[in-house]
């Protein structure tokens, strides 16, 4: 396997530092940060100091992580940018190791096909024969989040095998590349609705249905909540796979968009912030059910009261 590494560097303000770990670490639990807010010249060491930390910008903070040559860096920015940007986070986005032209490619010969329970994720570019009866979906992420090679979307994929049987009208908040929005419909659903920030994510999402022959996924751009259609009725099952501070955010209102008896399934939640978000839900008119979990990641599935 190819030992090349890609830098990824994000650089905010101070004040917005932990919005971006929390962002960051959403792709990879081993950051580098650099904060120097707290950095004192005084003292018998301050003569000592090397230049590049004397000269640092102490209102900056900066958060790195390595992505490795069987990722995509592409994927990994098009994630950073649209949910710092919902967050409405100034930054700078850097990325060192690798050529701008190779990065929508040089991963792909190590993404191969997922079997997740009912559904199997297949590459755009894979030759792939399924077996009898197997469900099958083909995914090219682009420029948006969502190969099924990370754990939160396969956490919340396993979820929708087990809650989508069929006839269910499906929600999907900060779709990415629409793999969870597609899965939902093979999956049986009747009509799902996905919604990001993103224009690029919101097209991805529709080639990738449109590759896959999904005739009833209706995508668009959306601030979270903000034009969501509920002109067809509420919700049976919503989607939201992003982060715990804007599940935070869309806590108070997102169960006026899931009928009495709906499910939401939240994730991109790391473990330090699971009993938080929880409370934030339940507390808002929902009941904790069941959750999923790896590596520290989790999945949460709760009912509308």
């Amino acid at each position: 396997m190819n030992d090349i590494w890609t830098k990824m560097t994000v650089t905010a303000a101070v004040e917005h530092l932990d919005d971006v770990t929390a962002v960051m670490g959403m792709l990879d639990n081993g950051l580098m940060i650099e904060d120097y807010s707290d950095l004192t010249l005084e003292g018998m060491y301050g003569d000592l100091m090397d230049d590049a930390l004397l000269n640092a910008d102490r209102t900056k903070a900066s958060v790195s992580l390595f992505v490795p040559a069987e990722r995509s860096v592409s994927e990994y920015r098009a994630y950073i940018d649209a949910r710092l940007t919902s967050l409405g986070i100034d930054y700078t986005l850097a990325c060192d190791g690798v050529c701008e032209e190779d990065w929508a490619n040089a991963w792909k010969q190590y993404y191969k096909p997922i079997k997740l329970s009912r559904i199997t994720v297949v590459p755009a570019w894979e030759d792939y024969t399924p077996a009898d009866g197997e469900i099958t979906m083909q995914m090219d992420p682009g420029m948006a989040f969502g190969t099924g090679t990370h754990e939160t979307t396969r956490l919340v994929m396993e979820h929708l095998c087990e809650e989508v049987r069929g006839g269910e009208r499906v929600l999907d908040v900060g779709c990415g590349s629409g793999i969870l929005s597609i899965c939902a419909s093979k999956l049986g659903a009747r009509e799902v609705y996905a919604y990001d920030i993103d224009p690029v994510a919101v097209r991805v999402s529709r080639e990738n249905a449109a590759r896959d022959g999904v005739t009833n996924l209706t995508v668009g751009v959306s601030d979270l909540l903000l034009g969501v259609d509920k002109t067809g009725g509420l919700y049976d099952l919503c989607v939201a796979n992003i982060v715990a501070d804007i599940i935070l955010r869309m806590a108070p209102d997102i169960g006026g968009y899931i009928r009495s008896g709906g499910r939401l399934i939240v994730s991109g939640i790391i473990g330090c912030r699971r009993d938080e978000v929880i409370a934030a839900l339940t507390a808002r008119g929902f009941t904790y059910l069941s959750e999923r979990t790896e590596n520290d990641w989790y999945a949460i599935l709760l009912e509308r009261d």
